[in-house]
């Protein structure tokens, strides 16, 4: 039952009776009618000013009365200059309504064969989870179960990065000052104790960067390399890298520490190996906490080496030109410029590793999609990537999406991981289930359930304001994140979708009424009643809007409208006590499709339903 299709095939009659002239149904252009004007669909009649040689306003009005006169479905048009606004019968979305209360899973898409594969979170083990991985989590899981429920099939998957100078300042640290503490010991989860140790490397680069700048040789430098009349303060905040790369005695330890493990060295790899262990457990606490699982995993650790391999191919290919032990890739005439792929010490860079990583994937699954969920300070790295893989020929080349997304802040500012002021995942997970938490236990409205269910309820409240007030950005946009805001029960929150569900949920059980069937005597729809219905007929199209443009925002704002109309519809019309039986019934199966709907479009944000608020 597509009503679109039904309006264009009337369209394309009207055009062809009242004009003359035939036309296709891809010529009709359509969407939905905007709030502040009466109708459900509108046509522009723009297109059809040279084939009826009359003004847009005046084909409206023919086109119009023809509809209601000849397409049942067409109850009653309003013209706004070049705008068609078409009313929709209400036996149509009453017949709708029956058809979906009927229907198990509803909007979910049958298969379309295709398969693809959503690369997210991929944290650097150097480090635990923070409020910048959670965005990059959220997006991934999401649009990992909206590509699902379009139709595809996904394999959801990360690859760690365990490996690197970023890695071995975490060793290095834990070797030097680390006196073998362990998680054990120390009683710091895993992740977060190799984090403190990235932090204090940092703390003595710093400390050591900071020395040195008062030294005859950083002076030297400083008179030789400035620009103009740059002063030394300035200078030096810019020249850091160069330091760590060039100068600096921890510097050249942890870069020293990379050659041995990438020669094997017993002792570091083995130091590796505990450190890293210690961070899985960790990130495995931490994406328990926020319901996420991968299918599979992978390691750069066993990747980078492929990537070497098809560098090598590419310079027997001429791709890829060689420079001592340093490898080029000229992307001039692309506008990408000239990239190194392994750098002059014989070392890996993250592109030769994604290179290798992408090859062994598509060994692994034969996908033909892959979205890479990674923030966007990395686009110039995935547009290299990409070029470089199909000027390699490779077959999936082609399907490759990087899904950048906008770095998240605090009220506070920005987190810089360097300085320690990063936000640990795990403590904003607490923080918004203890927000949660707080709000609840002021209302008083759980105090009759036992513990365990209110902590459970306190948990899925929290973890739904944290998600929403996330993915409801479109994921192009820069952020800020306050918890204190997203367990608002009133307002665009996840709470708010949630009681609505939860308000659903106590009118039923009240109701205590399953035979609904006499609703089909009802006769006219409330206004509310026909906006539900009609955001509901939309759920299937905004999946598939949301699955082509990676966007979860779509279907969070899809949950707010329909929660939003909803809680209208409950303030606006009774629904036990309705006028008549035909009445009550149609509200009542109305209420349980929409409760259904908000569950489903809510579980694809990763959100889960409480029994009660």
């Amino acid at each position: 039952m597509n009503i679109i299709n039904i309006i264009q095939e009337g369209v394309v009659k009207a055009v062809n009776t009242l004009y003359n002239e035939e036309i296709g149904t891809d010529k009709v252009t359509m969407s939905a009618t905007r709030k502040e004007f009466t109708g459900d669909f509108t046509v522009v009649t723009f297109p059809f000013t040279k084939i009826a040689r009359k003004k847009p306003d005046e084909i409206g009005e023919e086109m119009g009365k023809f509809l209601v006169d000849n397409i049942r479905e067409v109850s009653g048009y309003n013209v706004i200059k070049g705008f068609l606004n078409l009313e929709i019968d209400d036996q149509f979305w009453k017949s709708f309504l029956e058809e979906v209360s009927a229907v198990e899973n509803y909007g979910t898409q049958t298969s379309n064969g295709r398969k693809v594969m959503v690369e997210f979170s991929s944290p650097n083990t150097n480090k635990p989870l923070h409020l910048g991985h959670i965005r990059n989590i959220l997006l991934g899981w999401s649009c990992s179960q909206i590509l699902e429920t379009a139709g595809y099939d996904v394999i959801k998957v990360q690859i760690l990065n365990d490996r690197g100078v970023a890695v071995c300042k975490s060793m290095y640290a834990w070797k030097t000052f680390g006196n073998n503490e362990t998680p054990e010991s120390s009683g710091i989860k895993g992740d977060q104790l190799v984090g403190k140790y990235y932090v204090l490397f940092q703390q003595k680069l710093k400390e050591e960067y900071s020395a040195w700048q008062q030294t005859s040789e950083a002076l030297e430098v400083y008179n030789s390399k400035k620009k103009e009349d740059q002063d030394q303060e300035s200078f030096f905040k810019k020249y850091d890298k160069v330091y760590f790369n060039e100068y600096s005695v921890v510097g050249k330890a942890v870069k020293e520490m990379l050659i041995k493990w990438e020669d094997n060295d017993p002792e570091v790899r083995a130091l590796w190996k505990q450190m890293n262990s210690w961070v899985y457990a960790g990130y495995e606490v931490t994406y328990k906490d926020l319901n996420v699982t991968f299918d599979k995993l992978y390691y750069e650790s066993d990747t980078y080496l492929l990537g070497k391999d098809m560098i090598q191919k590419g310079l027997e290919a001429g791709i890829l030109k060689e420079d001592g032990k340093r490898v080029l890739v000229d992307l001039e005439d692309v506008k990408l410029g000239v990239k190194t792929v392994i750098k002059s010490d014989g070392t890996s860079t993250y592109t030769s590793q994604d290179l290798g990583t992408a090859k062994l994937r598509y060994e692994d699954f034969g996908m033909e999609k892959v979205v890479y969920v990674v923030g966007d300070e990395q686009i110039s790295h995935f547009k290299v990537l990409f070029e470089i893989l199909k000027r390699l020929g490779e077959p999936y080349a082609d399907g490759l999406y990087h899904l950048a997304y906008g770095m998240i802040d605090l009220p506070t500012g920005k987190m810089k991981s360097r300085e320690g002021t990063i936000v640990d995942a795990d403590d904003l997970v607490a923080e918004v289930i203890g927000e949660a938490r707080n709000g609840s236990v002021e209302r008083g409205d759980l105090d009759d359930l036992p513990v365990e269910k209110r902590e459970d309820t306190y948990r899925k409240i929290g973890l739904a304001a944290l998600k929403y007030f996330i993915l409801k950005i479109n994921p192009q946009k820069r952020m800020v994140f306050n918890p204190q805001e997203s367990v608002d029960l009133q307002g665009d929150t996840g709470p708010y979708i949630q009681n609505a569900f939860v308000r659903i949920q106590s009118v039923l059980r009240k109701a205590d009424h399953a035979d609904t069937s006499g609703s089909v005597d009802y006769k006219k729809l409330e206004s509310s009643e026909r906006e539900l219905i009609a955001l509901l007929y939309k759920f299937p199209e905004i999946i598939q809007q949301a699955a082509e443009q990676y966007d979860p925002a779509l279907v969070a704002s899809f949950s707010f409208d329909l929660a939003k109309v909803f809680h209208r519809f409950y303030h606006d019309c009774k629904i036990i006590t309705a006028e008549t039986p035909a009445a009550k019934d149609f509200r009542l199966k109305l209420s349980t499709v929409v409760g259904q709907v908000i569950e489903k479009s809510m579980g694809l944000l990763g959100i889960e339903m409480p029994e009660r608020m």
